[in-house]
């Protein structure tokens, strides 16, 4: 039981601090109007996204380790299940637009690329559009959510050798973890590769690649390290299982990387 407490005491620490985190994150950029430009429309995105998982996942982890076990029945682990993967995934989306966003922005000077709000709404329009299609199949039928790690929170059903859940289980991690990451990393690959030209020329001030166009960029990089750091052990536990049915691990390891996806 002090086990439970333990991990009901460290995902509180992490749910109170992704709460002032991303609460600020939004209060600012709708305070201080010099904010409300269009790269950062993906920012409070992510921000909204991150609470979605503190709210329907941190927060619930907390009170079901609390009591030592998952006590919110069937339909509560269904509805636990889709809110982290669907804001999770959303929030992975964001972040490949958000590389994609900084690749338009840093990359200006090269050519006649300008970034528009319409763009920006329409990149976070469709982050949501992909988590929502590819978490919902689980609520008809194609996968499940069940009871995972040290049964305390519930997630897409990694563990079962059923052909029609293998095939979803596939899916998911080439559509919601491989493609987003591949955009990632090459938009950041060219966009460090950009900086790298510019800093040679010694044009990093002036014009529009600014000093504070550079600093956000590598504080963005900083970010997206962070926030893979804590998908990626997820992502590549969930494919060792697939590609391993009836393999045993200890759901204390089990957990470990599903509560680093709740403390993204």
């Amino acid at each position: 039981r002090i086990g439970y407490t333990i991990l009901a005491l460290i995902m509180a620490v992490f749910c109170a601090a992704s709460l002032v985190l991303n609460v600020t994150v939004i209060v600012v950029t709708f305070k201080y109007r010099q904010l409300r430009h269009p790269i950062n429309y993906s920012l409070v995105n992510l921000a909204i996204a991150d609470l979605g998982v503190t709210i329907l996942g941190g927060a619930l982890t907390v009170e079901t380790n609390a009591v030592g076990y998952f006590n919110l029945g069937r339909v509560g682990c269904v509805i636990e299940g889709f809110a982290v993967a669907f804001f999770g995934i959303a929030g992975l989306c964001t972040i490949a637009v958000i590389a994609v966003d900084r690749v338009f922005v840093v990359c200006k000077p090269m050519g006649t690329l300008t970034f528009t709000s319409k763009q920006a709404l329409a990149g976070i329009a469709a982050s949501w559009i992909w988590s929502l299609i590819w978490n919902t199949p689980p609520l008809f039928g194609w996968g499940s959510y069940e009871l995972e790690g040290v049964m305390t929170s519930c997630a897409p059903n990694w563990y079962s050798d059923d052909p029609v859940n293998m095939s979803y289980i596939i899916c998911y991690f080439c559509f919601c973890f491989a493609i987003p990451f591949l955009i990632i990393v090459g938009s950041y690959g060219y966009l460090m590769w950009t900086l790298r030209q510019v800093a040679k020329l010694g044009v990093a001030e002036g014009g529009t690649t600014s000093k504070a166009e550079v600093q956000v960029s590598r504080m963005v990089i900083m970010m997206i390290l962070a926030f893979l750091i804590c998908w990626l052990p997820y992502a590549a536990f969930a494919m060792t299982v697939v590609a391993n049915p009836g393999m045993y691990i200890n759901p204390i390891i089990a957990a470990v990387p599903m509560y680093l996806t709740k403390t993204s």
